[in-house]
């Protein structure tokens, strides 16, 4: 372990009192439920978006990103209803911040979304859902891993973390991630009352720092699951399949397989990962009820 795992290792092991402080983890169940309307509506960042380094590697164009989750989720969602669309604004390198206030790098940066998208993903995904009343659901949103930089950013100097600066700051950061969520959850649930949203978290990609970066993404989840719950919003959990607790060779392996950090150095989902990503969120969405 390198001398900043070992940095890692110290600060997240300082923030397992506040762990042990966050509420239980809900999966947002809901007093009504809505089948698949005409559109499914897929937001949030690279994840969202289907992206494997490979293929950016090779400039291959959007359409070329078709192992995705939503792709995966898609599909088995034609199954319920033939003819259902899938949009997708997704954007690679999108934060809950740049995912309300703009910009989106990817575009920003020269290069093509699935769906053309003016203005922020916000504005996006708001504008289709008053132009499509009440025929927009599910609704899926991936975001939160490139908020991290928020929180080890303004606390690293010189290529070093400050352990006191992170243990000092992580609460607030996780509180205010939770509020970023909570106020794009307000605005997606406005523009579409009836709509289910299933939010994804996180796993831990972190593999030389897994038995301390871990409670850290379980804290993550846990607080995006809790706002979640309040806005009527399921959530689905990547994390105990892809960084199973109780062996670490065992979550070594889940990673390795499940994502592309040690094949390629690239920590987005494997064509594996991706289809493990899909089947939580269609369990999430309790769609299986149709088949």
């Amino acid at each position: 372990m390198n001398s900043g795992s070992k940095t890692i290792s110290v600060v997240l092991a300082g923030l397992g009192w506040w762990i042990a402080a966050m509420p239980v983890r809900a999966q947002g169940p809901k007093s009504t439920f809505n089948p698949p309307k005409n559109y499914c509506l897929a937001l949030g960042d690279s994840i969202a978006y289907g992206f494997q380094s490979f293929k950016f590697a090779a400039n291959l164009p959007p359409e070329a990103y078709n192992t995705g989750y939503v792709d995966v989720f898609g599909a088995e969602l034609r199954q319920i209803r033939p003819g259902i669309i899938t949009v997708n604004y997704g954007c690679p390198g999108e934060s809950t911040g740049s995912f309300v206030a703009g910009p989106c790098v990817w575009t920003a940066t020269g290069h093509q979304l699935h769906d053309a998208c003016t203005g922020t993903q916000m504005q996006c995904a708001l504008t289709f859902l008053r132009a499509h009343p009440g025929q927009v659901s599910p609704i899926t949103l991936t975001l939160g891993s490139n908020d991290v930089s928020l929180l080890l950013g303004p606390c690293t100097v010189n290529g070093q973390i400050d352990v006191t600066c992170v243990q000092t700051a992580a609460p607030a950061f996780i509180d205010g991630l939770g509020a970023r969520f909570s106020g794009i959850l307000e605005q997606l649930r406005a523009a579409a009352p009836d709509a289910e949203i299933i939010l994804t978290g996180a796993w831990d990609p972190f593999l030389n720092a897994l038995a301390f970066a871990d409670p850290l993404y379980q804290t993550f989840n846990a607080a995006i699951s809790a706002v979640a719950a309040r806005s009527r919003a399921r959530f689905a959990d990547p994390f105990p399949i892809f960084n199973p607790q109780g062996n670490p060779n065992a979550e070594i392996l889940a990673i390795c397989t499940l994502s592309l950090l040690c094949s390629q150095s690239d920590a987005h989902p494997s064509d594996a990962g991706y289809q493990v990503l899909a089947r939580l969120v269609f369990d999430a969405s309790q769609y299986g009820r149709f088949h």
